[in-house]
C-alpha cells in the first residue's frame, strides 16, 4: 500500500498554518493512489504532534533529536531520509516553504528520488502539475521510483479535511548527521504585521520607490490596511527594504484577496510570485508595465502624487 509523508514544521507547539497546504496536497495524493497519509513532526522535543492528530492520518510520527534545531537542512534531510526508510514511505513532501525547500531536495538526492516542485494540482498518485518558465506555462509531470518527492505551492491548496484522531508514533532514534553545520545564532524579524505568506491584503513596493526612505508611506498604507508588506527583487536588490519582503519566484509567493503593486514594473519573475492574488491594484507612471496586463485596477501616476492621498482617504473612511 502506498504511504504519503508530509513533513510538518510546527511552532509553540502547533502546526504552523504554511504546512496546512502540503497536507492537503498529500490528501490527494493519498486519495489518488488508494493509500494512507502519514505525517512527520521534527524537533526538539514532540508536544506539536498532538496539535496534527485531526487531518484523518493514519499516523503522526515524530523524531525528536537536538540536532533538528535550530533548523538545518543537513540535519532535517537526513531526519527525512530516516523517517521515509523506516516508514516505507513512497511519497514524500510538503509545502513549499523555504525550510522544505532546502531539505527535501537533499533527502531525495540521498535516495536518489525524483522530485516534483511547486506542485500546483494532483493528476493522479505520480502526476503532478508545476509552473514552468516562471509562470508562463503549466507542465504535467510524472514522476517514476520507489519514492517520490514533491513541495506544493502553498497558494494553490486550501485547508485540509479533517477528521478523527490520528495515533502518534515516535519512530526510533538515529544518529542524525550534520554534515559538520553548527548555527551560531539566529536573527529573528520581529513584526506586527502579518506574515507576508499568510496576510489578507499585501503592499508592495519597488524600484520606482527609488530609496528605502520612501517605504514609509507604504508601510502607513500597509498598517491602515491590516495587510503585510512586501517588495520586488529590483527593490531588495538595492538595499530599500531587507530581503526576507521580496516577492516573486526566488522570493515568496503570496496570493492574498488584495495585492497593492507601487512603481512595480511587473517583471515576469515578480508576476510568478503574486498573479494568483484575487484583485490586484497596480499604481505606476509606465503606462506601458507589465503589470497592468494583470492588474484588476491599474492608475497611470506617479506614486508621490497619490500614495498620500490614497492613505489619507483610508484613514478618513476608518475614522482616524
Amino acid at each position: 500500500m502506498s504511504r504519503v509523508l508530509v513533513v510538518l514544521e510546527t511552532a509553540n507547539g502547533a502546526v504552523k498554518s504554511a504546512s496546512l497546504p502540503g497536507i492537503t496536497c498529500g490528501q490527494k495524493i493519498a486519495a489518488a493512489a488508494g493509500g494512507e497519509l502519514h505525517l512527520l513532526v521534527l524537533g526538539a522535543d514532540a508536544s506539536a504532534a498532538e496539535a496534527a492528530r485531526g487531518f484523518g492520518a493514519a499516523a503522526v510520527h515524530t523524531l525528536t533529536a537536538a540536532e533538528l534545531e535550530p533548523f538545518t537542512a543537513e540535519a532535517w534531510g537526513d531526519a527525512i531520509v530516516h523517517a521515509a526508510r523506516t516508514l516505507g514511505a513512497t511519497h514524500v513532501g510538503g509545502t513549499a516553504t523555504s525550510t522544505l525547500r532546502d531539505a527535501l531536495p537533499r533527502a531525495a538526492a540521498v535516495l536518489d528520488a525524483p522530485l516534483a516542485s511547486e506542485v500546483i494540482a494532483v493528476k493522479s498518485a505520480n502526476v503532478f502539475t508545476r509552473p514552468i518558465s516562471a509562470g508562463r506555462a503549466l507542465a504535467d509531470v510524472q514522476l517514476t521510483g520507489a519514492v517520490v518527492f514533491f513541495t506544493a505551492r502553498g497558494t494553490e491548496f486550501p485547508a485540509p479535511q479533517t477528521g478523527g484522531a490520528s495515533p502518534v508514533q515516535a519512530l526510533a532514534g538515529t544518529q542524525l548527521n550534520t554534515c559538520g553545520v553548527t548555527v551560531v545564532s539566529v536573527q529573528k524579524t520581529e513584526s506586527a504585521r502579518p506574515a507576508l505568506t499568510e496576510a489578507s491584503v499585501v503592499v508592495s513596493g519597488g524600484r520606482g520607490m527609488r530609496e528605502g526612505a520612501n517605504f514609509k508611506v507604504l508601510e502607513e498604507l500597509t498598517d491602515l490596511l491590516g495587510g503585510a508588506l512586501g517588495a520586488s527583487r529590483a527593490a531588495t536588490d538595492a538595499g530599500m527594504v531587507p530581503a526576507d519582503l521580496q516577492v516573486g519566484q526566488t522570493g515568496k509567493i503570496v496570493a492574498p484577496d488584495l495585492y497593492i503593486a507601487v512603481a512595480i514594473s511587473g517583471a515576469i519573475q515578480h508576476l510568478a510570485g503574486m498573479k494568483g492574488s484575487k484583485t490586484i491594484v497596480a499604481i505606476n507612471k509606465d503606462e506601458e508595465a507589465p503589470i497592468f496586463q494583470i492588474a484588476d485596477y491599474g492608475l497611470v501616476a506617479k506614486w508621490e502624487d497619490t500614495l498620500p492621498a490614497l492613505v489619507q482617504l483610508v484613514r478618513n473612511h476608518k475614522g482616524g
